[in-house]
């Protein structure tokens, strides 16, 4: 049986933000496999942001080959909404439209797949409306389906944005810092959530942690990024307190 090929191929990737005179990326070789959890850390300023945009095919200044999804990213140009569609993200502030509901924020997942004329008056198919159910419930958020989302806790409005994620039914999950904002109990409860949910929908999830801790547990692949480049990648049980060290290591001592 032929091997499934990689969900994402990286090679000589680089990229610099005007007046940095270092890259913010600079990755040599990566391959994330269908399927995978992956948690990516780092101290402030390692390049994991940067890296979630390049695969979310957002970002404009960069070098070398990207391929995501079996697509080859081109620098400067958006990739077609078939294309984007299967892509999830989940913003670290939520992003959610605060006066609208619950529910017309989890809807808000299916505008990649509902016509674009008849979404805009807010006609979208049987289809749309069983995913946005779906993702409500696999959240935990059926009672406060028609509450507007300002009036939600900080951990309920986290589960809102990964539930409009999984209502677009994404082949690729990405998520940037999706607990920074929560207290620890809140965060755990997020991120079971958000694996669980992954999981059932058969989607990769890619998302960068602030606590290496939550890398541990959530993750079954762990890369440390610092200035752009991978220093660490390896499962969980390798990240011990010398790599951690490694990764977080003040970022002048790799021009030492």
């Amino acid at each position: 049986m032929t091997e499934a090929a990689p969900l994402v191929v990286l090679q000589g990737v680089r990229a610099r933000f005007p007046g940095q005179p270092r890259p913010v990326l600079d990755i040599a070789e990566l391959a994330v496999q269908r399927g995978e959890r992956v948690a990516l850390i780092g101290p402030s300023g390692a390049g994991k942001t940067t890296l979630l945009r390049l695969l979310a095919g957002r970002l404009n200044a960069w070098s070398g080959q990207a391929q995501v999804l079996g697509r080859a990213l081109v620098p400067g140009r958006r990739p077609g909404r078939d294309w984007r569609r299967q892509i999830g993200f989940i913003f670290q502030d939520f992003a959610l439209v605060e006066r609208a509901s619950v529910y017309d924020n989890v809807r808000n997942g299916r505008l990649g797949h509902a016509h674009p004329l008849l979404s805009l008056v807010g006609r979208f198919s049987q289809a749309d409306e069983a995913a946005t159910g779906r993702a409500i419930a696999e959240m935990e958020l059926s009672e406060q389906a028609w509450q507007r989302a300002d009036t939600l806790s900080g951990g309920q409005q986290q589960r809102v944005a990964v539930a409009r994620c999984l209502a677009q039914d994404p082949t690729l999950v990405l998520a940037d810092e999706p607990v920074s904002n929560l207290d620890p109990t809140l965060a755990s409860t997020a991120l079971d959530l958000l694996v669980r949910g992954t999981a059932q929908h058969g989607a990769t999830l890619v998302m960068t942690l602030h606590q290496p801790d939550h890398a541990r547990r959530y993750a079954d692949r762990v890369i440390g990024l610092r200035a752009g480049r991978i220093v660490f990648d390896g499962p969980p049980r390798a990240l011990t307190d010398a790599a951690q060290d490694s990764i977080y290591a003040r970022v002048a001592a790799l021009a030492a």
